[in-house]
């Protein structure tokens, strides 16, 4: 069955691309209602976004809805991996800014304060969406799959030339507390020389050795070092489900990303949709729905962090 929040959750935090402060409210919504965005700072006009594939404004840095009037929220991939991970169906997102709060670069804290003030059922079964038959998106050696699959399974794979990433696979089937265990703490990552030229152009404002990990050549310079060996594929991979969720519901299939990032997922939703066959939806029986992300997830499956 849909699943929303059982109360609201307050998260406070800044912007990681504009650096301003920002607060974001994560309240219950009806069965059937989805995800969507509530910009409180917008006085006059429409202020909703739905988070929804045909909506994102296609960049590599980061996720980016915008509605009809131009109103936008951006950086939204983390919070969105987390209602994905947690099961929620179901959500009104209000938030007093054009930017998602980094956090500590991952979903973590999104994921610990939707647990704790926990999820209810509702009397609506999930629309999923079924892959029927593999779609891929490339561009520029980056390529994006989907191929059909019971449940949804994620791969990634990634080559850097700093050796403090250097080469990295992993594949998940994304089931029950899985993005929880496994991938949840997982922070973004940026080379340093990244870094330098994105504060150049205005960007990376907010970002800290705090909510980011940086590396340059074999070092890492954010203190501690990565939490996990492969700790930069596992972000991928968390941002993947983020960007994946925007197709309005579950995605029933295996995804494999070899390079790519924000954009090349939004693309292969997109080709996934526009071609005839290659999906359906589905009201899930229990069967299919004890294959989604966050059924079943409970409290002592989330990762502690310092």
């Amino acid at each position: 069955m849909q699943q929303t929040l059982k109360s609201s959750v307050t998260f406070n935090g800044v912007g990681l691309h504009g650096g301003k402060p920002v607060k974001m409210v994560l309240k219950p919504a009806a069965a059937g209602h989805g995800i969507w965005f509530k910009r409180t700072d917008i006085e006059l006009g429409n202020a909703m976004i739905p988070a929804i594939y045909d909506v994102v404004e296609r960049t590599q840095l980061c996720t980016r809805i915008v509605n009809d009037a131009g109103v936008s929220v951006s950086t939204i991939e983390h919070i969105m991996a987390a209602l994905a991970g947690c099961g929620v169906h179901n959500a009104l997102i209000e938030i007093d800014g054009p930017e998602v709060p980094i956090m500590d670069g991952s979903s973590i804290d999104f994921v610990r304060g939707i647990m704790a003030k926990g999820v209810r059922r509702q009397a609506s079964p999930v629309l999923a969406y079924e892959v029927l038959k593999p779609v891929v998106a490339e561009r520029e050696g980056a390529r994006a799959s989907l191929q059909p699959a019971n449940g949804l399974i994620i791969e990634f794979h990634i080559d850097f030339e700093d050796s403090a990433i250097g080469s990295q696979t992993k594949v998940l089937d994304m089931r029950n507390g899985s993005f929880a265990r496994e991938l949840s703490d997982c922070r973004t990552f940026c080379l340093r020389t990244d870094v330098e030229a994105m504060r150049e152009n205005g960007l990376a404002l907010g970002g800290t050795l705090d909510n980011a990990v940086v590396v340059q050549g074999a070092d890492v310079l954010t203190p501690g070092g990565f939490r996990r060996g492969d700790e930069a594929v596992r972000h991928k991979m968390l941002d993947a489900l983020g960007d994946l969720y925007l197709a309005g519901g579950p995605i029933l299939g295996h995804f494999i990303g070899d390079k790519s990032g924000h954009a090349m997922t939004n693309t292969l939703l997109r080709k996934l949709f526009e071609t005839p066959g290659a999906v359906r939806p589905v009201l899930c029986t229990p069967e299919q729905a004890a294959q989604l992300p966050g059924q079943g997830l409970v409290w002592d499956e989330i990762p502690e962090v310092a």
